[in-house]
């Protein structure tokens, strides 16, 4: 048998001190690099929106941003504008930084939801305004979006899991048993069940109609409890009072019964009174008519007449021509001396004596003194006029020859006025 031997070899040939000192250097690089980076998200990344013109920063604080990594997209409208700077941790929340264009014009109330492009794609953020309220203002640089206003769509995962859970252990057995009884149920009750189906459609027809009257009454109903909650401390007084009144009720029941019954016994009274009176309180009100017929036929001239009461002796309208306490009266008297039979020794009228007191005696002319027949004009004295009414204010009761009017009060006073 033959064997090959490798010959040893004497005094290998030392490394080089060049490629030592390359060995050290490459470490020492490697060891200053690795401390530098703290993580794969402190290494430059390619790829992410970049908007045109000048941006801004803004921030929003999700409870879960899962697997979203900076540089992704930021879109509005679906259209990407802006990407993410940063994602750090803020207490027990998730603050993302992101970079959007100026010009966006987000309202100052916007929200962020966490999306995905697709069943398996990428996450982006995207910020729209709000959809259940009124945008105000304007979202500006260094602005904070807070966790009430950011959302996330649910996982695939999570809606896997969910349909698991539904499918194994949640109720889909219990719909097998609900379609039984169902059956059971329905089976054999066709005509009853299509009599109620029609009463549902004619109940659910009156409703429809009478939706405005239903909408009226919520709105009342509304105006009713905001009344109550504006006087909800009148409210609670009134109820702390309830108790000390229904007390003070049960301390005088014994009062309030006698009372009813005294009440009770008063009824008794009453009616027997009123059924032994009947018939002549029937005989009253019928002899009471033809009185009140003539009132009613007597119309307005009965409070006319009554209004002379309140100015006797004078009339309502006397009082315009009173001025204060004095009044002016203009007389034009028109005397006729052959009326005056006392002149031709005939009998005039009859003067009044005075008991106990002759009267003088009076000489009768022995020559007959002729009477003018014509009128002696009687100089009328200056008096300064005084506008009159177009209607004389005596008149009733007084009332002249040449003033028409009522005459019959003209009798209270002895006869014809002159």
């Amino acid at each position: 048998m033959t064997y090959a031997v490798r010959p040893r070899m004497r005094n290998p040939r030392p490394p080089r001190a060049g490629s030592r000192l390359r060995a050290v250097a490459v470490a020492v690089s490697t060891a200053v690099v690795l401390s530098a980076c703290q993580g794969a998200f402190d290494l430059p990344l390619p790829g992410g929106a970049k908007g045109d013109g000048p941006s801004m920063t803004i921030r929003a604080d999700f409870a879960d941003v899962l697997d979203l990594v900076p540089k992704s997209a930021v879109k509005i409208d679906e259209v990407a504008v802006g990407q993410v700077e940063r994602i750090e941790l803020n207490g027990w929340t998730a603050r993302v930084t992101l970079s959007v264009p100026k010009s966006s014009k987000l309202p100052d109330n916007a929200v962020a939801e966490l999306k995905q492009s697709s069943l398996l794609g990428e996450k982006y953020i995207a910020l729209s305004p709000p959809t259940g309220g009124r945008a105000t203002g304007t979202l500006s640089e260094g602005d904070l979006i807070p966790i009430e206003r950011t959302n996330r769509n649910p996982e695939v995962e999570e809606v896997l899991s969910a349909m698991s859970l539904l499918l194994n252990g949640g109720g889909v057995g219990q719909l097998a048993v609900i379609e039984r009884e169902l059956n059971n149920a329905l089976r054999g009750n066709t005509d009853e069940i299509k009599h109620l189906i029609g009463e549902l459609n004619t109940f659910v027809g009156g409703l429809e109609d009478q939706k405005a009257e239903i909408v009226r009454a919520i709105d009342m109903v509304d105006r009713l409890a905001a009344r109550l909650a504006a006087q909800k401390d009148l409210i609670a007084q009134t109820l702390e009072e309830i108790p000390k009144g229904l007390k003070i009720l049960a301390d005088q029941r014994v009062q309030l019964t006698q009372m009813l019954q005294a009440l009770s016994r008063l009824g008794a009274v009453g009616t027997k009174v009123i059924q032994g009176s009947k018939a002549d309180l029937l005989a009253n009100l019928k002899a009471l008519g033809p009185v009140l017929s003539q009132l009613n036929k007597a119309g307005d001239a009965l409070p006319k007449s009554l209004e002379l009461l309140l100015t006797y002796p004078f009339p309502d309208a006397a009082l315009g021509a009173i001025k204060g306490d004095y009044t002016n009266l203009s007389v034009t008297a028109d005397l006729d001396l052959s009326e005056l039979k006392i002149l031709d020794g005939g009998t005039g009228p009859t003067i009044p004596t005075i008991p106990g007191v002759p009267l003088p005696p009076v000489p009768k002319p022995t020559v007959p003194i002729p009477v003018p027949t014509v009128p002696i004009p009687v100089p009328k004295p200056t008096v300064p006029t005084v506008p009159k009414p177009t209607t004389n204010p005596l008149c009733p009761p007084l009332c002249g020859s040449s003033a028409p009017g009522d005459r019959s009060w003209t009798s209270l006073y002895g006869g014809d006025a002159a």
